[in-house]
C-alpha cells in the first residue's frame, strides 16, 4: 500500500481534512510566500500553461485546486466564456474571490467550494481542465484523475503544472536541500507555520514526477500524454487529452 503523505502524519484525520485546514491557515501569506520561494518563476510557469490552453480555444475551463485564483485570473486573458475555479479550502477561495472582484472578473470566473475527487459537475462539462500545484495534495490521485476525465469533453485537454525532482544529480541535491531546509524556514518566518511548508516540501519530493506520472495518466485512459520540464527540471507541465 502506498504511503499517504499528510501535513501531520501523527494526526489520524484524513489527508483531505488536514490539507483543507492547512491551506485555511496559510492562505493570507500564500501568494507572497510563493513568489519568494520560487523567486517569481511560478508566474512564468503559469503563463506557459495559459499559452498551452489558448491553443485549444476553449469556451469552458475548470481550474482545480485554484487556491487564490492565480491561474484562473491568468486564464481569463484568453477570454473563454466561463472559468470555474474549484478548491477545498474556504480560506483560499475567499482570497481568490476578493482578487477576482478587484480585477472586475466576476463575469468570467466563478469560484466554487468542492472536492477534486468528487467533482460537482455533469459528465463532459469542460473543454479544458487545469491544475497548478494541486495534484500532489489529492488524497487519491487516480480517483481525482478519473473525475477529471469524466468532466472533460471528448478530446478535451488536461494541463497540469506541478513540482518535480530534477533529473540532473547535482541540481537534484541542491533542490532537495532547498526544499527540505529553506522552504520550511520561510514558512516558519513569514507564515508562522513551519509544519505546512515542511509538508509542501515532503509532498513535492514524494510526487511521482516525469514518466512515472505520465504512466499514471495513461493508466487512467488519457492519450497524447507528455511532460514539459521547466527551469532545470524543478517543475513540469503535463499535457494530456481525453480520448
Amino acid at each position: 500500500m502506498k504511503t499517504v503523505i499528510k501535513p501531520n502524519p501523527e494526526n489520524t484525520d484524513t489527508k483531505k481534512k488536514q490539507v483543507t485546514e492547512m491551506f485555511n491557515g496559510i492562505s493570507k501569506n500564500y501568494d507572497s510566500l510563493n513568489r519568494i520561494i520560487t523567486l517569481g518563476i511560478d508566474v512564468i510557469w503559469r503563463k506557459r500553461v495559459v499559452a498551452l490552453v489558448q491553443k485549444e480555444t476553449p469556451k469552458t475551463i475548470l481550474d482545480i485546486a485554484t487556491g487564490t485564483a492565480d491561474l484562473a485570473v491568468a486564464l481569463a486573458s484568453i477570454q473563454p466564456d466561463k472559468i470555474v475555479g474549484l478548491d477545498i479550502s474556504p480560506g483560499m477561495l475567499d482570497l481568490g474571490k476578493y482578487k477576482i472582484k478587484q480585477l472586475n472578473l466576476e463575469h468570467c470566473i466563478e469560484m466554487k467550494l468542492g472536492d477534486s475527487e468528487n467533482l460537482p459537475f455533469p459528465n463532459a462539462s469542460f473543454d479544458v481542465v487545469t491544475v497548478a500545484f494541486g495534484i500532489r495534495n489529492f488524497e487519491n490521485i487516480e480517483k481525482g484523475l478519473q473525475e477529471i476525465k469524466r468532466v472533460l469533453k471528448s478530446k478535451g485537454k488536461l494541463v497540469i503544472l506541478e513540482t518535480a525532482v530534477p533529473k540532473n544529480k547535482f541540481i537534484s541535491i541542491f533542490y532537495s536541500l532547498y526544499t527540505k531546509n529553506i522552504m520550511p524556514l520561510f514558512g516558519k518566518v513569514f507564515a508562522k507555520n513551519k509544519v505546512a511548508y515542511q509538508y509542501l516540501s515532503t509532498s513535492a519530493l514524494a510526487f511521482p514526477s516525469g514518466e512515472k506520472f505520465n504512466n499514471i495518466l495513461r493508466k487512467i485512459g488519457f492519450i497524447e500524454v507528455e511532460d514539459i520540464p521547466q527551469t532545470l527540471g524543478v517543475a513540469s507541465i503535463y499535457v494530456a487529452k481525453k480520448a
